[in-house]
C-alpha cells in the first residue's frame, strides 16, 4: 500500500483501485462516491433515526405537589408558544405539522392508515422516516444544519397516505403545500438563509427582502431603541417595511421614516400563542417557591402580553437571582442561531428538575473559577472586572420546547445583564446521557476506539461544563454604556496585544455583540467557548474536578476531549455547502475552525488519513497536546477574545471567515463525511396532565408510536 502526505492530510491508496491524477487529493475510482447522489442525500429524510427517551420520571416524582404544579403550568407555557417555531422556520412547517398530526390522530401507530393507503412496506417506512425527522426538528428544515428535509418516497405515494386519512381538511391543507414539500429547484430553497440574493428560505423574512434591506431596517431599530429579538420583518409590494412584534395585545403602531423609506412597527404577531403562554405563566404564579420566581413570572406575563423585551430582561434579572431552585425553567425568545442576520430569536422554553449529585460537581468548578480564569490567554484588561458567581446546575429535562435540544445552556443572552449582573449555566444531564443502540463511531482509529467509547461521555461533560461556565461566562466587552460613561479608563485605554498601541474601538451606546458582529456572531462566540474548553481541560487541576468517583485517567480524558473536537471539526464538513460556501450550523463552523488550527499547528500534531476503502482516520499525537496544540489554540483564542472585546468586527470577522473557509484538500474529504453521516437523535418527551387534582407525568416509549402520541397529547 502506498501513502501520500499532503500538508497534514495523509492519503493512502491501493494501485489496483485508485489512480492519482494530480498532486491534490482528487481521485477517480471504480468505488468512488457519486457526487450528485451525495449532494442530494443530505437533504433526504434520514432512515432509521435513533429515538431516545428524555427520561426525568424519577426526579419528577420526587417533587412536592407545589413544585409539580409549578412545573406543569410553565411546561404548558413553553408548548403554547412552540408553534411559533414552525412559522419562524418556513411557511410550510406549520401546515405540514398539521398534516402529520392530523393523519395520525386517533391511531398513533398508523396501522389503519397504512393499510388503507395501499403503499408498500418500503414506502411506508420512508414516510415514517420523514415524520420522525420533521417532528424531531419542529419543521421541514433541520435545526442542526439548516438544510431542507425532503421525503424519500414519491409525491404520489405520500399523497396516497394523506388521502387515506379521509380527513377533508387535512387533505386540503396538504394539497396547498404538496409541491413545496418536495421542491428542490431552485436549489437556494434547500437552505435556510437570506432570501435575496441567495434565494434561501427564512420564516423571519418575506422572500422579497435582501440582506442590505434587513441591515438597513436593523440599523434604524437600533437607533430607535427597538429590539428585533421577538420580531419578524416583512416587505410590502409598495416597498414599506413592517416589523411585526410577537405579543398577545395590539398597541399603537410606531412609524420610522428614513431616507424616503417607511418602517412600521406593529404589535400582535402570534397573538394567540402569546396569550396562551402568558395565561399559563399566570397560572404558575400561585405555585412559585419564592419572590424571585413570582416576579420572574409576572415579568414573563407582561412581556408576552405587550411584546416588551425590556420586561423579558427584567424576568431574567429575577431568574439569575433564583439560585438553586428545585425546578429550573426559562421561557421566551432566546437564541438567534436560525436567523441569518443573527438578531431575531426563536421561541423556546424548558422545565427541568435539578440533579443534586451532578450539580455538586459543577459547583466545585464554580468555586474554583476565579483561580482558572487567569489561565486564559488574554490579559486582565479584556476580562470582566468581577466574576459574578453564577448558578451552575445539572438538570434532568422534563420538557424542552425547541427545534433542537442542546447539551448545555448559558443564559441570559442580554449583554447588559451578563456583564453587570451575571448569568446561569445549566448542563442537561439526561440529554448528555441519552444514547442510541448500535451507534457507530466514525473516523476514529481502531486503537483509539475502546478508550473513546469509554470516556467520551465524561470528556463531553468536561467540555460542556467549561464551555458554558468559562467559555460563555468570561471576557469583557469594552463599552461606552451611555454617552461619556465607559466601563474602562478612556484616558488610559488597554493596550492592543497585537498592535502594541492603545485600543481605538469599543461598543457605542445601544450597540451589542450581535448587532456589531451580526451574522457571524453566533458561530464566532460558540467557537470562542469551545476553544476555552479545550484550552483549559489539559490543566490537571481542572479536569480532576470532573473525575471524582470515576475510573478514568485525567490524561486519557484530555486526549478524548481533544480527539472529539478534531472529529467534530471533520464532521462539520457535512454542514458545509460548497455551492454557497456557507456553513449551515454555528457550532460546527466553530469546531471546523478549531480543526484547522490543530492542523496548522504542524509537527504532525493532527493528521487525517484517507484509507484505500474511502474512509478517514484521525491521528492526534497525545504527547503534543500541551506542547503544540495548546499554544496554537491559545493564540487563536486570544485573537477571538480581543477582537470581540474591542468591537473590531472588521478584523474579527475577516479572521474568522478565513479560518472557516474550506480549502480544497479538506473539501475533497466532504463526500466521504457525507457518505458516513449518522442520523441525529430524536427525543421523546413526557407530558404533564392534571388528573383528580394532581399533576401526573405521562411518559411514552422510545418508539415512533410513542413520539407521535406525545405530540398528539400536547394538543399541538
Amino acid at each position: 500500500m502506498a501513502q501520500r502526505v499532503i500538508g497534514s492530510i495523509i492519503v493512502k491508496f491501493a494501485a489496483h483501485t485508485r489512480t492519482v491524477i494530480s498532486t491534490t487529493t482528487n481521485y477517480h475510482s471504480k468505488h468512488s462516491i457519486s457526487k450528485r447522489a451525495i449532494s442530494m442525500s443530505r437533504f433526504l429524510a434520514e432512515s432509521n433515526v435513533p429515538i431516545c427517551l428524555l427520561d426525568a420520571k424519577t426526579h419528577f416524582e420526587a417533587l412536592s405537589n407545589q413544585e409539580k404544579f409549578y412545573a406543569h403550568h410553565i411546561a404548558q407555557a413553553t408548548w403554547a408558544g412552540s408553534k411559533i417555531i414552525l412559522d419562524q422556520t418556513s411557511s410550510v412547517s406549520a401546515p405540514l405539522f398539521d398534516v402529520i398530526l392530523g393523519v395520525f390522530r386517533g391511531d398513533a401507530s398508523g396501522a389503519t392508515l397504512k393499510g388503507a393507503s395501499g403503499v408498500s412496506e418500503e414506502e411506508w417506512s420512508q414516510f415514517i422516516d420523514f415524520v420522525v425527522v420533521v417532528l424531531g426538528n419542529m419543521g421541514n428544515y433541520r435545526s442542526f444544519g439548516d438544510t431542507k428535509i425532503i421525503p424519500r418516497l414519491s409525491e404520489e405515494s405520500f399523497s396516497k397516505i394523506v388521502k387515506a386519512s379521509g380527513n377533508a381538511g387535512i387533505i386540503a391543507t396538504y394539497e396547498s403545500i404538496k409541491s413545496a414539500i418536495f421542491a428542490a429547484d431552485p436549489s437556494g430553497q434547500l437552505l435556510l438563509g437570506f432570501p435575496v440574493p441567495d434565494g434561501h428560505i427564512s420564516g423571519y423574512y418575506t422572500p422579497n427582502l435582501s440582506k442590505v434591506e434587513i441591515d438597513f431596517v436593523q440599523a434604524e431599530l437600533d437607533v430607535n431603541g427597538i429590539s428585533a429579538l421577538n420580531t419578524r420583518l416583512f416587505k410590502r409590494d409598495d416597498g414599506y417595511y413592517i416589523v411585526s412584534v410577537a405579543s398577545a395585545l395590539k398597541s399603537a403602531d410606531k412609524v420610522i421614516e428614513k431616507g424616503g423609506k417607511t418602517i412600521t412597527v406593529t404589535y400582535g404577531d402570534f397573538a394567540d400563542q402569546m396569550r396562551k403562554a402568558a395565561d399559563a405563566c399566570k397560572a404558575a404564579i400561585p405555585y412559585a417557591a419564592n419572590e424571585h420566581q413570582k416576579k420572574m413570572l409576572e415579568a414573563y406575563v407582561s412581556s408576552f402580553e405587550s411584546g416588551s423585551i425590556e420586561d423579558h430582561i427584567e424576568s431574567q434579572r429575577h431568574w439569575i437571582k433564583d439560585v438553586g431552585p428545585v425546578v429550573e425553567t426559562n421561557v421566551g425568545f432566546i437564541e438567534t442561531y436560525q436567523d441569518p442576520a443573527g438578531v431575531r430569536a426563536a421561541w423556546e422554553g424548558f422545565v427541568s428538575c435539578v440533579n443534586k449529585e451532578q450539580t455538586a460537581k459543577f459547583n466545585e468548578l464554580v468555586n474554583h473559577a476565579p483561580e482558572f480564569i487567569p489561565k486564559l490567554p488574554w490579559g486582565a484588561a479584556f476580562e470582566k472586572d468581577k466574576f459574578n458567581r453564577p448558578d451552575f446546575t445539572s438538570l434532568e429535562v422534563l420538557t424542552f420546547a425547541t427545534s433542537g435540544l442542546p447539551a448545555g445552556v448559558n443564559i441570559p443572552n442580554y449583554d447588559n445583564i451578563r456583564m453587570a449582573e451575571g448569568f446561569k449555566n445549566v448542563s442537561l444531564g439526561n440529554v448528555l446521557s441519552a444514547s442510541a443502540p448500535n451507534e457507530k463511531i466514525t473516523f476514529v482509529r481502531d486503537e483509539d476506539l475502546d478508550l473513546y467509547k469509554k470516556l467520551r461521555g465524561v470528556a463531553f461533560e468536561v467540555q460542556v461544563g467549561l464551555h458554558e461556565l468559562l467559555g460563555h461566562g468570561t471576557g469583557k466587552l469594552l463599552s461606552e454604556e451611555a454617552p461619556g460613561k465607559f466601563n474602562f479608563d478612556i484616558n488610559n485605554p488597554p493596550i492592543h496585544p497585537f498592535t502594541g498601541s492603545p485600543v481605538t474601538t469599543w461598543y457605542k451606546p445601544g450597540e451589542t455583540w450581535s448587532s456589531v458582529f451580526k451574522g457571524v456572531s453566533n458561530s464566532y462566540e460558540e467557537c470562542r467557548a469551545e476553544c476555552v474548553a479545550i484550552y483549559l481541560c489539559p490543566f490537571k487541576e481542572i479536569v480532576q474536578l470532573f473525575l471524582h468517583g470515576l475510573d478514568a485517567d485525567a490524561d486519557d480524558v484530555v486526549y478524548v476531549a481533544w480527539l472529539s473536537m478534531a472529529r467534530a471539526g471533520l464532521l462539520a464538513l457535512e454542514f458545509y455547502d460548497p455551492a454557497t460556501k456557507k456553513h449551515g450550523q454555528a457550532h460546527m463552523q466553530g469546531r471546523f475552525a478549531i480543526l484547522r488550527v490543530m492542523l496548522a499547528a504542524g509537527q504532525d500534531f493532527v493528521k487525517i488519513e484517507r484509507t484505500a476503502d474511502d474512509d478517514l482516520r484521525i491521528h492526534l499525537d497525545r504527547s503534543k497536546i500541551r506542547s503544540v496544540g495548546l499554544p496554537a489554540v491559545g493564540e487563536f483564542l486570544k485573537k477571538l477574545q480581543v477582537y470581540k472585546s474591542i468591537a473590531d468586527a472588521e478584523t474579527g470577522t475577516g479572521m474568522y471567515n478565513e479560518i472557516t473557509a474550506v480549502p480544497d484538500e479538506l473539501l475533497a474529504l466532504r463526500d466521504i463525511v457525507l457518505a458516513r453521516k449518522q442520523p441525529r437523535k430524536v427525543f421523546v418527551q413526557a407530558n404533564t396532565v392534571i388528573q383528580d387534582g394532581n399533576v401526573v407525568l405521562k411518559d411514552y416509549p422510545a418508539t415512533v408510536e410513542g413520539l407521535i402520541q406525545s405530540w398528539l397529547d400536547r394538543q399541538f
